[in-house]
């Protein structure tokens, strides 16, 4: 045979460099493999178990490329908008549930500011005569807890106008005729805002006039004594009149009663300002 070419020594050279080349190939595949193992042990650790990828993974030991397994934090979030949903679908029932129990009722008329003194209403559930000491020591309390130092900066416009309301109820309701008058309203007559209101009784206008005549010929206040009871007796049975007709649901009888006893206030405001010489102005 022809020898060959190379000398020996230059053949086994070339042997020992494809060798090393071989090994260098194996070491390479053996990488290779060990990484895809661990990348598959991985994925398989992040299939959800009873759902329908674990399912794949056990029948099928190559997973088709377009499955996609969620990761921790993809979970993560897809579970928290399951929760969002599911609490808003359920608030507004909690809302119409706890509504009633929970929201406190914001009062609609003066009467039920004071559901301690007041917890009828007004007439003709209610009566018409009211315990004006009580009254005050109820409104007392309401304005402690509503004063406007006590709520924090963002609450206080609010305070303020609860504060107000309750003034307003406390005025209206501890004098005669403004409750009369806020009665009446809350049924449809303005009997306050009526200026053409007059009662068409001649004894008792000519009664209003000589009445007018003594507060202004009087020399002192001294002289004004007897009118004053007089007149504050028939401010109590106008009163109580009043509370006759409105338990009665008589608004016809209550709006004549209403213009009476606006007169025996006015005469009772012009004895308490009296002044000598002071001319009397009585309004209907």
């Amino acid at each position: 045979m022809r020898p060959s070419i190379f000398p020996a020594r230059q053949i086994r050279r070339v042997c020992a460099f494809c060798r090393q080349q071989q090994q260098q190939r194996q070491q390479q595949q053996q990488t290779t493999t060990t990484r895809s193992l661990h990348t598959s042990a991985m994925r398989q650790d992040r299939i959800i178990p009873g759902s329908s990828l674990a399912g794949v993974a056990r029948h099928k030991s190559h997973r088709p490329s377009h499955i996609l397994i969620p990761t921790t934090q993809q979970r993560w979030f897809s579970a928290s908008a399951t929760a969002r949903d599911a609490s808003q679908q359920a608030e507004p029932e909690a809302k119409v549930e706890g509504d009633a129990s929970k929201t406190p009722k914001v009062p609609q008329t003066h009467y039920e500011f004071f559901p301690t003194t007041l917890p009828a209403g007004p007439p003709p559930n209610g009566p018409f005569d009211i315990d004006v000491r009580a009254l005050r020591r109820e409104f007392l309390s309401l304005q402690a807890g509503a004063h406007p130092d006590l709520h924090p900066a963002h609450m206080k416009a609010r305070a303020q106008a609860t504060s107000a309301r309750i003034n307003e109820a406390f005025k209206t309701l501890s004098h005669p005729l403004l409750r009369a008058q806020y009665v009446l309203s809350l049924r449809g007559w303005d009997v306050a805002g009526d200026e053409t209101a007059k009662v068409e009784d001649p004894e008792l206008l000519m009664l209003v006039l000589e009445t007018r005549e003594t507060i202004e010929e009087a020399e002192n206040e001294g002289d004004l004594e007897g009118l004053r009871a007089e007149n504050e007796e028939r401010i109590e049975e106008s009163v109580g009149r009043l509370g006759d007709m409105l338990a009665k649901d008589d608004l016809e009888g209550a709006r004549e009663e209403v213009v009476r006893l606006r007169y025996w206030t006015n005469i009772r405001e012009s004895i308490d300002n009296w002044e000598r010489g002071k001319p009397v102005v009585l309004e209907h």
